[in-house]
C-alpha cells in the first residue's frame, strides 16, 4: 500500500512539475533573447540620436562622420554598420568595430531619409545566458520534485503504516487474539476504526464467553441424561430374554458414542485447529460407523457399502472423521436414493513448474437419489439453510468438522449427489499404496 500511495504521489508531482517547468524553460529561453535584442535595440536608439545631431540643416552629414560616440555604444566584438546621405554620396557606408561576427545577432534600424544601421553581435554570450536560464529554471523544477518526493515519502508513511497496523489487528481479532491495542495514529477516520475494533473485540471475546459456557452446561447436562439412560439399560441388560439385553447392549453402545460424539464437540469448540490429528487408516476407521448405518439402511430397503484402498491414511481426528461422514451417510439416507457408496482413495502429489500439491485421501460419498437442485447447492453448506424441512446443521457441522483438521468438504457432484471430503495425507502411505500396486 505504501508503494502504491508514493507512487501516486510521485506521478503526480512529476506531471505537474514537466507541465509547469518545460514552460517554465521555454519562456526562460525567449526572455533572455528578448532582453538581450532590446538592449540592442536602445543602443541603436542612442546612435541614431548621435547621428542625427551631426547633421545640418540640408539633413545630411557634412564631412566626416563622428565615430567616438558610436564607437562606445557598440558592444564587445560587435559590428555596426551605418549609411547616412552627404552633399558627395546620398548612401555612404562606415564599418565601425570588428570586421566580421561569426552566428551574429542582427537589430536594424531605419532613421528614413537620414539612413540606417546594423548593428551585429556574437549570439554565443547569449546562448550562454539562454542555458544559464533554462539551468536555473530546471533546478527549481527539480527541487520542487524532490521536495514532492520528500512529502510523498512522509505521507506514503504516514498513511500505510496505521493501515498496516490496522490490517493486522484485524488479522489477529481473526484468528482469535482479542488483546485491546491503545495506540493511536492521529487519522480521525484509522482512530475511529480502531475504537470499532476495540468494541469488537470486547463483544466477541464477551460472547464466546458466553458460548463456551453455554457449551459446557449444555454438555454437562446432556451427559448426565445419557448417564441416567444408561443405568436403566444396564438394569436392562440383565433381563432374563436374550432378545431385550442384546438391544440393550446394542443401546448403550450407541450411548457410548453419543457421548464420545458430545465430548469430541465440545473439544472442537475450545481446541484451535488439528490439535489431536494424528496418522488414520482411513477404512480402518470408517469400518465401525458404516457397520452401525447399514442395518438402518437395509431397514429402508437401500444399501450401504465401503470400498476404497487400505493403505490410505490420513492426519485426521478419528472422531471428527467418523462424525462428519456420519452426517454424510445420514444425509443420504434421508433425502437420497438408491445404493449409498462411501469410497476412499489417494490423490497423489502434484509438483510441477506451475502448481505444487500435496497428496490427499479423499472420501466420496455418493447414492443414486435425484441430487442436489441449482437453486439449493450454493447454500447447502449454510448453517439453518434447509430444502428438505430439516435443520439445517447437518452438512454445515460436518464441513465444520473436517475444516478443524484441515481439510474440505466440497459437493462435487449434484446429480446424483456426491460429497467428497478432502484430507492430508501421508507421502509414506501414498507410497505404500503405489509400491502395492506394482505388480511383483
Amino acid at each position: 500500500m505504501r508503494r502504491r500511495i508514493l507512487q501516486s504521489i510521485l506521478a503526480v508531482v512529476i506531471l505537474t512539475a514537466l507541465l509547469l517547468g518545460l514552460p517554465l524553460m521555454y519562456t526562460a529561453w525567449l526572455w533572455v533573447e528578448d532582453f538581450t535584442r532590446d538592449d540592442l535595440q536602445r543602443r541603436l536608439d542612442r546612435m541614431a540620436s548621435e547621428i542625427l545631431s551631426q547633421e545640418g540643416d540640408t539633413g545630411m552629414v557634412v564631412g566626416d562622420l563622428d565615430i567616438g560616440s558610436l564607437r562606445l555604444a557598440i558592444p564587445q566584438s560587435g559590428r555596426l554598420i551605418v549609411v547616412f546621405p552627404t552633399p558627395a554620396d546620398a548612401a555612404s557606408r562606415v564599418d565601425i568595430g570588428e570586421p566580421f561576427v561569426s552566428r551574429p545577432l542582427v537589430e536594424s534600424l531605419s532613421m528614413g531619409t537620414s539612413g540606417s544601421l546594423r548593428l551585429e553581435v556574437p549570439s554565443d554570450d547569449m546562448r550562454t545566458l539562454q542555458r544559464q536560464a533554462v539551468g536555473a529554471v530546471a533546478l527549481v523544477v527539480l527541487a520542487s520534485i524532490l521536495a514532492g518526493t520528500a512529502v510523498a515519502v512522509l505521507t506514503a508513511k504516514r498513511l500505510a503504516d496505521p493501515l498496516q497496523d490496522v490490517a493486522r489487528r484485524a488479522a489477529r481479532l481473526a484468528e482469535g487474539d482479542f488483546r485491546p491495542d491503545p495506540r493511536r495514529h492521529g487519522i480521525a477516520e484509522l482512530d475511529r476504526v480502531s475504537e470499532v475494533l476495540d468494541s469488537a473485540t470486547v463483544e466477541i471475546a464477551g460472547r464466546l464467553q458466553r458460548e463456551h459456557a453455554l457449551v459446557a452446561d449444555v454438555s454437562h447436562q446432556l451427559r448426565s441424561r445419557l448417564t441416567a439412560v444408561r443405568l436403566r439399560l444396564d438394569e436392562l441388560s440383565t433381563h432374563s430374554d436374550p432378545d431385550v439385553v442384546g438391544e440393550a447392549e446394542e443401546a448403550m453402545a450407541q450411548v457410548d458414542r453419543l457421548t464420545l460424539a458430545i465430548d469430541e464437540l465440545v473439544r472442537s469448540s475450545r481446541s484451535d485447529g488439528a490439535a489431536g490429528a494424528e496418522e488414520v487408516p482411513v477404512i480402518d476407521e470408517l469400518t465401525g460407523m458404516i457397520a452401525e448405518w447399514q442395518r438402518t439402511f437395509e431397514d429402508g430397503g437401500r444399501s450401504l457399502s465401503l470400498a476404497g484402498d487400505d493403505g490410505v491414511t490420513a492426519s485426521v481426528t478419528g472422531s471428527r472423521l467418523r462424525e462428519a461422514v456420519s452426517v454424510l451417510v445420514d444425509n443420504a439416507l434421508s433425502h437420497g436414493g438408491g445404493t449409498c457408496t462411501v469410497a476412499v482413495r489417494l490423490i497423489p502429489a502434484l509438483d510441477t513448474a506451475d502448481r505444487k500439491r500435496e497428496p490427499l485421501a479423499c472420501i466420496e460419498v455418493s447414492d443414486e437419489g435425484e441430487g442436489v437442485s441449482n437453486e439449493l447447492a450454493p447454500h447447502i453448506f449454510d448453517r439453518g439453510f434447509s430444502g428438505a424441512g430439516s435443520t439445517g446443521v447437518g452438512l454445515a457441522l460436518a464441513r465444520a468438522l473436517v475444516e478443524a483438521d484441515g481439510g474440505r468438504l466440497e459437493l462435487q457432484r449434484r446429480r446424483p449427489a456426491m460429497f467428497a471430503v478432502f484430507l492430508p495425507a501421508y507421502r509414506e502411505s501414498s507410497a505404500l499404496v503405489r509400491r502395492a500396486r506394482e505388480p511383483r
